[in-house]
């Protein structure tokens, strides 16, 4: 393939031109009904609503914000956009309006495509403070039916405009397809922004194809396969292996109905391969351990049976170690007898190949799901570096690592230890920010990472956390604050941990935030009453489980590392305070400055400390809440 002059609207016109309407591209569940596209629907779609933005004023060079749910929608407005020769900014659905005025703003994006009516809002709460935004489209008419602003246009009114313009200017989609490059800027995609405002990294059309190529060549798929749209695509993970990947490969991409029905739409689907960020491994891990601890009879005993087997087997070939006869014999059996329900019951039975990315996960998690029957690997990357950097691969996938780099990276590790990478699937810089890309790239192009790692003697990448998140106690004892984490989300109780100890103090303490879901399950078993999160977040039963999980991880930790004491937080991180990044990331340093207090009482006499939060009702009032926040011994 010729990288320099392949784009994304090209490839498009190539899967038109060979499947046309022979082939499903996409299917969306509406009513509980399946639509059905076939690929020329989908190039039909791009060409209107890309003449009809030409018709309303979009030139090349300019950027269009998407805000929305996972729809045929998305892609459609993205790709688009891109035949135009204009780029897409991908915005996360739940942004606050200010957040949205933010990337709107900062990327100078003249329109905005807007799922609904609860994303209209936001942007027309915004629009007069955004000069440069002439158009917003939207394709969910519920509710919107009556709303009058000069701005506002309905995505059905705007691919009639872009049928009447291609009347008047037959071939201009095509010329403007043509005239793209491999080179061009098609996406920005925005950082999460842990440490400070987010980036827009500007990612070209060569880029991701290469990465998807390189991709692809580890875990090959055909046009029969299907992947399940449920990642935002905003995140570059689902750029890669949805609107990319299907681009490249001709699979069938589906939108389940909502997602409260995710679950019962992927039975029905029955996915080839599936992507996950850690943080949903995590809580369906932490589900299927509370539900199989709490059964009783026959699903206990097969649970019981199976699960050992499934763990033994697994070790041995993560370990590289031959699996004799009588463990595949046992395995085949546990399989039968309790895996293949399970995966059935979580709509996995034809998935090939699973990932998680985005954020470290703990080995443990991996551990769990393959030996379930789950081929769940780890994919290291970000939206700087192709969305994969590095993953495993089939017959060599170690838990504790990241697998090896991909075709395309060069990996390295620098003398401070960080990881360092090199590449065509690299991205373009920073969109308004050269002085963030200037710093992130050496002398030589080298990419700086900013987490800590090492290439282990088989060529896999042992990934740290962040630079910048490790800690050194009083003492002189450095140790990584993620790693801790990573091991206490395996617990089914735990939902998001924070754990705290710098050069000031003498030892390691974290603040907990429990699965309500879990531990309310767990009180419930033992007639346990309680009202709300923050009632039951103090309850003596909820801190002696709570304690039981920290004592599992404190036993694999090295002494200074060990957790000494602990409180369970009276809420939950919420990104609408900043506590959370969109992708659902901890802002270590924000949230560390806003409970300084209740930290600093940690690490003196006391045992409890008063925290005021404030509690915002569906109606928009607020309210204060002051509750007594327990400190307790770990052990």
């Amino acid at each position: 393939m010729d990288f320099e002059n392949m784009t994304l609207p090209k490839l498009l016109g190539e899967r038109c031109r060979e499947y046309g309407d022979r082939k499903v591209a996409m299917r969306r569940k509406h009513l509980g009904v399946w639509e059905t596209y076939t690929w020329q629907d989908y190039y039909d779609h791009v060409k209107w609503i890309s003449l009809g933005m030409i018709s309303l004023g979009l030139e090349w060079g300019d950027k269009v914000s998407v805000i929305g749910e996972n729809d045929p929608e998305w892609y459609w407005a993205e790709l688009a956009t891109q035949s135009a020769g204009s780029a897409v900014v991908g915005i996360y659905n739940d942004c606050t309006a200010e957040e949205v005025k933010y990337f709107i703003e900062h990327s100078e994006s003249s329109f905005v495509f807007a799922h609904d009516q609860e994303q209209v809002d936001k942007v027309l709460a915004i629009k007069d403070q955004l000069p440069l935004l002439k158009r917003v489209f939207y394709w969910d008419e519920k509710g919107l039916w009556f709303y009058e602003h000069e701005a506002l246009m309905s995505l059905q009114s705007l691919m009639e405009a872009g049928r009447a313009y291609e009347k008047a200017h037959p071939g201009l989609f095509e010329e403007h397809i043509e005239r793209g490059k491999g080179a061009d800027i098609g996406l920005i995609l925005y950082t999460s922004g842990t440490t400070g405002l987010p980036k827009g990294a500007m990612i070209s059309h060569c880029s991701y194809l290469v990465a998807i190529r390189d991709a692809r060549e580890i875990d090959p798929l055909t046009p029969e396969d299907r992947y399940v749209s449920i990642i935002m695509p905003a995140w570059a993970a689902e750029q890669m292996l949805g609107v990319i990947g299907q681009l490249w490969t001709g699979v069938e991409v589906n939108f389940p109905e909502e997602p409260e029905t995710v679950r019962a739409d992927l039975r029905e689907i029955g996915p080839s391969y599936i992507m996950y960020a850690p943080r949903l491994w995590e809580l369906l891990c932490s589900e299927i351990q509370a539900l199989m601890n709490e059964a009783r009879g026959p699903k206990r005993w097969s649970y019981l049976f199976a699960m050992p087997i499934g763990m033994k087997v697994e070790g041995m070939k993560s370990r590289r170690q031959p699996v004799p006869l009588k463990w595949r014999m046992l395995r085949k059996l546990a399989d039968w007898v309790f895996f293949r329900q399970l995966r059935d019951m979580i709509g996995f039975t034809n998935v090939k190949f699973a990932y998680t990315a985005g954020a470290p996960i703990s080995p443990d998690i991996i551990h769990f799901f393959r030996a379930v029957g789950i081929n769940l690997k780890q994919a290291f990357g970000s939206t700087e570096t192709g969305a994969m950097l590095t993953c495993h691969q089939d017959e060599d996938v170690r838990p504790e690592t990241c697998g090896t780099p991909i075709k395309w990276a060069q990996v390295k590790i620098s003398e401070e230890g960080e990881i360092l990478c090199k590449g065509p699937a690299l991205f373009s810089g920073y969109y308004n920010n050269p002085e963030a890309t200037a710093k992130c790239f050496d002398e030589a192009g080298w990419y700086h990472y900013g987490d800590g790692g090492h290439i282990d003697e088989n060529g896999h990448l042992i990934v740290f956390g962040r630079l910048s998140d490790f800690r050194t106690l009083a003492s002189g004892h450095r140790y990584a604050p993620e790693n801790i984490e990573i091991r206490l989300r395996f617990s089914p109780y735990l939902k998001d941990c924070l754990v705290l100890g710098d050069q000031v103090r003498d030892f390691v303490t974290v603040i907990v935030i429990f699965d309500m879901e879990n531990v309310g399950f767990w009180m419930e078993k033992r007639s346990i009453g309680y009202t709300t999160y923050a009632d039951l977040s103090q309850k003596p039963e909820t801190y002696d489980l709570v304690r039981e999980e920290l004592d599992r991880v404190n036993q694999v930790l090295p002494g200074e590392s060990k957790m000494k004491r602990f409180v369970v937080l009276n809420k939950e991180f919420d990104p609408d305070e900043a506590e959370l990044t969109r992708s659902r990331k901890i802002r270590r340093d924000f949230v560390e400055k806003k409970y300084k207090d209740l930290i600093d009482a940690m690490y003196s006499d006391r045992d409890s400390y008063p925290v005021e939060t404030t509690i915002v009702y569906q109606d928009g009032r607020k309210a204060k809440m002051k509750t007594d926040v327990r400190i307790a011994p770990c052990a």
